[in-house]
């Protein structure tokens, strides 16, 4: 696998012990930071311009995210989720160290919050330090208040990946999707790494449930194209071929077909 799915490394990052750096063991569980009851005007402004600020995160709109989250900061200093929010822009910026300390305070704010403990577990996951966060992504996961533990679980398979750990891999996106059955970020992993396996019929059974449940990417579809190779259906592998060249003539996977660079 050459990358994760577009778009999907924003959702890794979307939703810890204060004082022990880069992921020691959890204090406290506790209801996410965003979750719970608005008491003052305050909090309440804040949490309306971190919600603001989310969505226009997840369309790459990073310095409005980043005024949004100040502003946020602005209304309450102890709003917990508005320097989540810096940190994740900083991350995206590749401004890691302006991540790690926004991310730190964040949990100085709200230890023990599943939401802000799955997106710090993946920074320190893409930064060098993939036990720490796993440890993060278990904590998260672990929190009956979570009411997506298949991010923190996906998340941990996309972290054991990094490590080569194909097998702890697999189980995390088993439990991501066991977790939740749509998750097409862990269906995917699951087809890539049964693939890597040898397992081709496996592997044609997630893809197909993969595209069954939404569109295909040209990731996907070059991968099914390569497992029915290996099968041996020429005609499954045709009909990938044509929706590959129809939806993606300029992705890097129909560049890889034209130049039979099936491995």
């Amino acid at each position: 696998m050459k990358r994760i799915l577009p778009a999907l490394a924003i959702v890794a990052a979307l939703g810890g012990c204060a004082g022990a750096p880069f992921g020691g063991p959890v204090a406290r569980i506790e209801r996410p930071a965003s979750e719970q009851p608005v008491v003052t005007d305050a909090r309440r402004k804040a949490k309306v311009h971190v919600e603001l600020g989310q969505a226009y995160f997840q369309v790459a709109r990073y310095g409005i995210a980043l005024d949004e989250a100040r502003a946020a900061a602005q209304h309450d200093p102890g709003y917990a989720p508005a320097y989540q929010l810096m940190a994740m822009v900083h991350m995206f910026l590749e401004e890691n160290a302006v991540a790690a300390a926004n991310f730190e305070h964040a949990l100085q704010l709200a230890p023990g919050d599943p939401e802000i403990m799955n997106s710090y577990g993946w920074f320190l996951c893409t930064t060098g330090k993939e036990q720490a966060g796993l440890e993060q992504l278990a904590a998260a996961a672990r929190n009956p208040y979570y009411q997506t533990p298949t991010r923190a679980f996906a998340n941990a398979g996309l972290c054991q990946l990094r490590l080569h750990n194909d097998a702890a891999a697999e189980a995390q996106f088993l439990r991501a999707v066991d977790a939740d059955n749509s998750n097409v970020q862990a269906i995917f992993h699951l087809a890539a790494i049964t693939y890597r396996r040898g397992a081709y019929e496996a592997s044609k059974r997630y893809l197909s449930a993969l595209h069954q449940g939404g569109e295909p990417t040209a990731e996907s579809l070059w991968l099914a194209i390569r497992v029915e190779r290996k099968l041996g259906d020429r005609s499954a592998e045709a009909s990938h071929v044509q929706q590959l060249r129809r939806r993606f003539p300029g992705s890097s996977e129909y560049k890889d077909f034209l130049q039979g660079q099936y491995q």
